[in-house]
């Protein structure tokens, strides 16, 4: 039976065979078209699936880099543990030698501590001896003090009779002044009486004697004092008062 596809009718053999063509080409399109759009999701996945890919590549990079660093870090944190291994044998051997020199100087203390009680005891002894001498020196001291207070005594006594003293001869001396000067006022007196007897005695004595014009002017004759005169031959015969 005809198929009747719009206007003009059933189509004949040729037609019929041009729309089953077209027909297959649509549907052979429509599946391409299918598989296309297959192919891109399925390229999309897999666009997706290496962007993870990428991302998980890129997140082991990172942890590989971190892992790396880790490494160095750890491989620095093992030297720093070897070195500190090698101080702390160092240490190890220089606290062993440390011991060994305290356990020589703690010898050598024991010795010098037996040393030192023999000399306490030697010192203890001597102490004995010295306080036996110092009493003894007490003692001594005591008398000495004694004798001392007796030495202050009399020297205060002494002190007392030497003021004494001092005061008598200050008066002495005072006294011994004033007879001196009343001797130098005496023998001024007496010098000056001798003076006045002498000048009395040669008052009125007197050396004739005549100026130029013939007019009288005797020399006053005095007691010790001469006239110088010569005689005629030249000899010298002084005048001076005889009394």
């Amino acid at each position: 039976m005809a198929i009747y596809r719009g206007e003009g009718g059933s189509g004949d053999a040729t037609t019929n065979i041009s729309i089953t063509l077209v027909t297959q080409r649509a549907l052979e399109a429509a599946a391409s078209a299918q598989a296309a759009s297959d192919s891109a999701t399925e390229a999309s996945t897999s666009a997706t699936n290496a962007a993870t890919s990428a991302a998980s590549s890129s997140a082991s990079a990172t942890a590989a880099a971190t892992s790396e660093t880790n490494a160095a870090t750890s491989a620095g944190v093992a030297a720093l543990n070897a070195t500190s291994a090698s101080d702390s044998a160092s240490s190890a051997a220089t606290s062993a030698l440390n011991a060994a020199t305290s356990e020589t100087n703690a010898a050598t203390s024991e010795t010098n501590a037996a040393a030192s009680e023999t000399a306490a005891a030697a010192s203890a002894s001597s102490a004995s001896t010295s306080a036996t001498t110092a009493t003894n020196a007490a003692s001594a001291a005591s008398t000495s003090a004694s004798e001392a207070s007796t030495s202050a005594s009399n020297a205060s006594t002494s002190e007392t009779n030497a003021a004494a003293s001092a005061a008598a001869a200050s008066t002495s001396e005072t006294n011994a002044a004033t007879s001196e000067t009343n001797a130098k006022t005496a023998q001024t007196a007496a010098e000056a009486a001798q003076a006045a007897a002498e000048a009395a005695a040669t008052a009125g004595y007197s050396f004739p004697f005549y100026t130029s014009a013939g007019a009288s002017d005797p020399i006053g004759l005095v007691s010790g004092v001469y006239i110088p005169f010569f005689d005629a031959v030249g000899a010298s015969n002084n005048i001076s008062v005889v009394s």
